[in-house]
């Protein structure tokens, strides 16, 4: 096992091992525990600079603030106990990894100061954007979708092939019949989860089922029922609840998000160059 890195960058380490590895650091290998090292080390210094900036003077989190990040952290956990293990399993204990986490979160404090140093999005910006990125707002047709599944399992007396087929078979020829119990009936037969949702899988561009499925549906009419269909799980019964034809998102639909997805990367790169500076600065 690695020997542990220095405390006053372990919490890093423990965020950069779960995002780069989803390992906590002791389960590293040699090389991932290195890289991770020099990532929290790295990441250290910046927050180092960030703190000692004149942006941060006023900067500070709410005790109540952080309580409530370390209730939300503690609840992860079934036990005080588990969570206090997993803590000193990774060179922490509750008062470092408090003060960890508060010192985290005031540098993203100070980092939405400096955001907000961005440069505003104006109405033509926004259109603009509309106007040079199409390809965006281009909404490939889609159904709204649900199923019955009965699943294969040669182990299962009442799930080998035969019976499977048998049982689908009765759902097919009462769906047929009633289609508007297919809720109803995936509710009480599917052997998908879905099945508590009356068998909703969702509204679906093409190519999200198996093959099989998808070039079924997306023969189907609005309201209609297949046949049986058959894919690697099983047996299956779709029903097309609606189709929603491809388009083009309006402006008047899209601007809202285009603004918002505007100010996110002018006030992410503000912040970066701002970090870019600290760091150059001697």
């Amino acid at each position: 096992m690695p020997q542990l890195i220095e405390s006053d960058v372990a919490y890093l380490a423990l965020k950069a091992a779960q995002k780069l590895y989803g390992k906590a650091p002791d389960a590293l290998q040699s090389i991932e525990f290195d890289r991770v090292q020099a990532v929290a080390q790295q990441q250290h210094l910046v927050e180092t600079r960030v703190l000692a900036a004149p942006e941060a003077r006023d900067a500070m989190v709410p005790p109540s603030t952080l309580e409530a990040a370390m209730q939300e952290i503690r609840g992860r956990y079934a036990s005080e106990e588990e969570f206090a293990g997993d803590l000193a399993s990774n060179g922490l204990d509750e008062a470092s990894f408090a003060t960890a986490l508060e010192r985290e979160m005031k540098v993203e404090a100070i980092l939405e100061k400096v955001g907000t140093r961005a440069a505003k999005i104006s109405d033509m910006d926004v259109e603009l954007y509309y106007q040079y990125h199409p390809e965006q707002f281009r909404r490939p047709e889609t159904r709204l979708v649900r199923h019955i599944l009965i699943t294969i399992n040669d182990t299962i007396a009442e799930n080998t092939r035969s019976e499977a087929h048998k049982r689908i078979a009765i759902l097919a020829t009462r769906l047929a019949k009633e289609p508007q119990r297919f809720e109803e009936q995936a509710l009480k037969h599917s052997e998908c989860p879905t099945a508590l949702d009356g068998g909703k899988l969702g509204d679906l561009p093409r190519g999200k089922l198996f093959p099989e499925l998808d070039s079924a549906l997306f023969d189907m009419k609005a309201g209609e029922v297949s046949s049986v269909l058959e894919s690697e799980l099983g047996f299956h019964i779709l029903r097309c609840d609606a189709i929603t034809e491809a388009g083009v998102l309006g402006y008047d639909q899209a601007k809202q998000h285009i603004r918002k997805l505007m100010e996110q990367k002018r006030k992410r790169v503000c912040q970066q160059a701002w970090v870019k500076q600290l760091l150059e600065a001697k």
